[in-house]
C-alpha cells in the first residue's frame, strides 16, 4: 500500500515542498546521496516531474476512498494546509481521513509533511504518527549501520536512497569499546563503554538526533537482543568487571523503562537473538568456565516468563570453519534472521544460507550467499531480516578501496537469488547494523 500513497502527501502543498535534493525535518536537512546500481552512479528516483500536485492529490484521495465533494474541497486547498485551523490536517475529509492517508504515506516524506502546519508537525514529532501504524499494520523498514565509529547511515530499500545520520558525541574511549546496536519503535540504540561505565546512545527518528544519559538496570556489553514493536530484549553478555550474565532485561521505547527478566539458564556472551513465534530466542555464545563456544539456545516465553533451554540450536561452525584453529572470541556471533517466523542462518566459511528445522532441530543449507559478500571471521557482515526479506550487507576488498553492497532475497521454495538494491564505495567493512521497522 505503500507504493500507492507514498510521496504524495508532501507533494500536495507546492509552497511548502523543498527542492528534490533535500529532505526537511524540522529544521534539519537530511542530504541525498547517489546510489551506484554497479553499473554506475545515477541520482536517486524521483517523482515523475510531470505529475502535478492536482493528480497526486486525486491519487492520494483515491486510494483513501474519499468523495468526490471531498476531493475538490481538498484541491481548492491544497496549496495552504488550512493553517487556519490549527487542528486540522487535509481539510475538507476530517482527521480520521487525514490520518488513513498519512499513515500510508512513506516515512522518507514525514519531514516534509511536518514543515506544513503545527497540526502536522505535532502529529509526526510526538510520534502518535508512528502508534497509528503499528496499530493498522503499516510497517517500513530501513536500514541502519555503521561503517565509521561515530558515524551512521540509513538505506530506505523501497526508494533505494541513503540518508546520513547526524555525528555521535561521543568520546574517543567510546571509539575504542566494542559496541552493540538495536533498533526498537522509533529509536535506534548503540551500546558501547567509556572511560569508567557503559553507555547508550539513542537516536531518534522523531527528532533526528542523539542523547546520552539512559542506563539499564545491569549494564553489559557483548550480549544479544531482538525487538518486536516497541519492546526489545537483550540477554546474556558481559559487566564492566569482564564477568559473563545470565540475567536479561526488556526495555520499552515509548516508556524509555527497562524492566529486569528472569535469568536465563546458562551465562553467555557474544550470542545472537531473535523473535520467532512471538518467543524470544538467544542462540550460540561463548559461556561456561573455558568460554566455549556454545551450541545451544535458549527460549524465553514472555506471557509465562520463563527460559526453556533447546539443544542444539547454534547453527555452530561449518565443517570449513572447524579445520581452522582460533579462539572463540575470534569468530563473530551467530549470524541469524527471522522471516515469516522462520530461522535462517549465514555461514561466511562456506557462503552459505542455512535454515532451521523447527521439527527435526536441525540446520540445513539451502543456497548461497552473494558472491561477494565478505568478511572476517564473520566480522564485517550483516545478515538481518527487512520486512518479508533477508539482507546482506558486506563488500569487495581490494588495497587502498572497497564498496558496500545491500543484496535482498525474499525466502521461498528456491534456493536464494539475490537482488542488488545498491552498492556505494566504503574504505571499511560494516560494524554495526540493525533494522528499524515502524
Amino acid at each position: 500500500m505503500l507504493e500507492n500513497r507514498s510521496c504524495l502527501v508532501s507533494s500536495l502543498f507546492s509552497s511548502s515542498c523543498q527542492p528534490e535534493n533535500n529532505w526537511v525535518f524540522m529544521n534539519m536537512t537530511y542530504r541525498r546521496f547517489d546510489v551506484n546500481d554497479g553499473n554506475g552512479k545515477r541520482p536517486l528516483d524521483v517523482d515523475d516531474e510531470d505529475e502535478r500536485p492536482q493528480r497526486k492529490l486525486c491519487k492520494l484521495l483515491d486510494s483513501c476512498e474519499i468523495t468526490q465533494a471531498s476531493r475538490e474541497q481538498s484541491n481548492n486547498r491544497r496549496h495552504s494546509g488550512d493553517s487556519s485551523n490549527p487542528d486540522s490536517l487535509i481539510h475538507g475529509i476530517g482527521r480520521d481521513n487525514s490520518i488513513s492517508c498519512l499513515i500510508h504515506c512513506s516515512r522518507s516524506d514525514y519531514g516534509t509533511i511536518a514543515s506544513l502546519n503545527k497540526s502536522f508537525r505535532s502529529l509526526i514529532r510526538t510520534g502518535e504518527l508512528y502508534k497509528l501504524r503499528r496499530k493498522n499494520g503499516v510497517v517500513e523498514h530501513w536500514v541502519y549501520f555503521s561503517c565509521h565509529l561515530l558515524e551512521w547511515e540509513a538505506f530506505d530499500p523501497f526508494r533505494q536512497r541513503w540518508l546520513r545520520l547526524p555525528r555521535m558525541p561521543a568520546n574517543d574511549c567510546f571509539m575504542c569499546s566494542d559496541k552493540e546496536s538495536l533498533a526498537v519503535g522509533t529509536e535506534l540504540l548503540v551500546f558501547g563503554k567509556e572511560v569508567t561505565s557503559h553507555v547508550i546512545y539513542r537516536y531518534s527518528i522523531l527528532t533526528h538526533s542523539w542523547s546520552s544519559g539512559m542506563r539499564m538496570n545491569n549494564p553489559r556489553c557483548l550480549f544479544g537482543s531482538a525487538s518486536l514493536g516497541e519492546i526489545a530484549i537483550l540477554a546474556g553478555g558481559c559487566d564492566s568487571q569482564g564477568s559473563i550474565l545470565s540475567s536479561a532485561e526488556l526495555y520499552n521505547s515509548e516508556t524509555q523503562t527497562w524492566e529486569t527478566l528472569p535469568c536465563m539458564n546458562k551465562r553467555r556472551k557474544m550470542c545472537s537473538a531473535v523473535f520467532m513465534d512471538g518467543k524470544f530466542y538467544v542462540i550460540g555464545g561463548i559461556g561456561g568456565s573455558e568460554s566455549k563456544l556454545l551450541t545451544c539456545g535458549e527460549e524465553y516465553d514472555l506471557k509465562a516468563r520463563t527460559w526453556k533451554e533447546i539443544p542444539n540450536m547454534s547453527p555452530g561452525r561449518s565443517g570449513a570453519a572447524r579445520e581452522i584453529e582460533m579462539p572463540a572470541t575470534a569468530e563473530a556471533p551467530p549470524l541469524i534472521a527471522v522471516v515469516n517466523n522462520e530461522l535462517y542462518a549465514a555461514d561466511y566459511a562456506e557462503m552459505s544460507v542455512r535454515k532451521y528445522d523447527k521439527v527435526e532441530k536441525s540446520w540445513n543449507k539451502v543456497g548461497d550467499l552473494p558472491a561477494r559478500a565478505v568478511s572476517m571471521n564473520g566480522w564485517g557482515l550483516a545478515f538481518r531480516a527487512c520486512g518479508d526479506q533477508l539482507i546482506v550487507i558486506g563488500g569487495p576488498r581490494t588495497v587502498g578501496e572497497g564498496f558496500i553492497e545491500i543484496n535482498a532475497w525474499a525466502p521461498g521454495d528456491g534456493p536464494p537469488v539475490w537482488n542488488l538494491l545498491s552498492r556505494k564505495a566504503s574504505p571499511n567493512f560494516v560494524y554495526n547494523c540493525a533494522v528499524m521497522g515502524c
